[in-house]
């Protein structure tokens, strides 16, 4: 009886076995299906950036062909030769605008982490009476555009003295209410129990929030880093409004005033296209390199 037993758990265990090779094999080729089906839906969204490289490359003749192509005929650096040239002519030296754009984006960037991860803890973590009127008045801040505000931004920078410094620049950036949000959804799916055994154990709550916090929502802060760094980056709106001296403007500012003024359309678009290159260039090495931060985002679901 024991013998036969053992025959039938083990043709049992065989079959299930089968089945879950079965199934691993299907979920492959279901994989290997939709990697087929995606890849043209891939090539297709790469199209911006494969025009942008060879734009940046085209000769003048190249550049106002119509229709005009993806890929670049007769390659020449000749547009980065001029973007040089037009930056020597210039009073302010273009190394002082990357001075200016590095330092303004990294702190602007910290400071956007920084409040958005301290704004979102007590909303999820703290609740207090009105905590769901706060959230909803940051979630009203994202329908107001960026010129509803620049009025009151102008007045506030002006009053605080601090006009034409690094301060005028990073402090109109540092409210970022999409990363309160994002961290907050973060927050919530951080369990409770976690916490309350760490203040047993004697943490403190800078403790908790540095050492557990921070740490599991770190998938988040990835992906709110790079949407600060692009807000930062690109942002010419600060150069315009609050600093009235040369030296203080950022890149993004002065690739604006590559084209703007001339008296026809024509003169230039070489310099231009070789500037948007070079202004794209971080915002694609700072996305490969948290790529799958982001990834993780999308996919989080929980803690684990």
């Amino acid at each position: 009886m024991q013998e036969s037993r053992l025959i039938v758990v083990k043709r049992r265990l065989t079959v299930k076995w089968e089945d879950f090779v079965l199934a691993i094999r299907l979920l492959e080729r279901a994989q290997i299906w939709i990697a087929i089906l995606l890849l043209p839906l891939a090539a297709f969204m790469l199209l911006p950036l494969v025009y942008l490289f060879n734009h940046a490359f085209k000769p003048l003749h190249e550049l106002f062909l119509f229709p005009p192509t993806f890929i670049v005929r007769e390659p020449t650096t000749s547009n980065f030769a001029e973007l040089l040239a037009l930056s020597e002519s210039t009073i302010v030296p273009v190394s002082r605008y990357i001075f200016n754009s590095i330092v303004v984006t990294f702190l602007s960037t910290v400071a956007m982490v920084v409040t958005s991860a301290m704004c979102a803890y007590p909303l999820s973590k703290h609740p207090f009476p009105g905590s769901k009127i706060v959230l909803g008045l940051i979630m009203l801040a994202l329908l107001f555009a960026t010129e509803a505000v620049a009025i009151p931004r102008f007045i506030v920078i002006q009053s605080l003295g601090i006009m034409n410094t690094y301060l005028g620049h990073v402090l109109p950036l540092v409210a970022l209410p999409v990363g309160v949000f994002l961290l907050k959804q973060f927050m919530d799916q951080i369990p409770n129990d976690l916490m309350e055994a760490a203040k047993i154990d004697g943490a403190r709550e800078f403790t908790i929030f540095m050492r557990i916090v921070i740490p599991l929502v770190q998938p988040a802060i990835a992906t709110i880093s790079i949407l600060a760094f692009q807000s930062a980056w690109g942002n010419t709106e600060t150069s315009t409004l609050f600093m009235q001296e040369d030296a203080m403007k950022t890149l993004p500012f002065y690739m604006s005033t590559l084209t703007s003024g001339l008296a026809n359309s024509v003169a230039r678009q070489g310099a231009a296209a070789a500037g948007a290159l070079i202004m794209f260039i971080p915002s694609l090495v700072v996305f490969i390199v948290s790529q799958r931060k982001v990834i993780a985002t999308m996919a989080h679901s929980g803690i684990k």
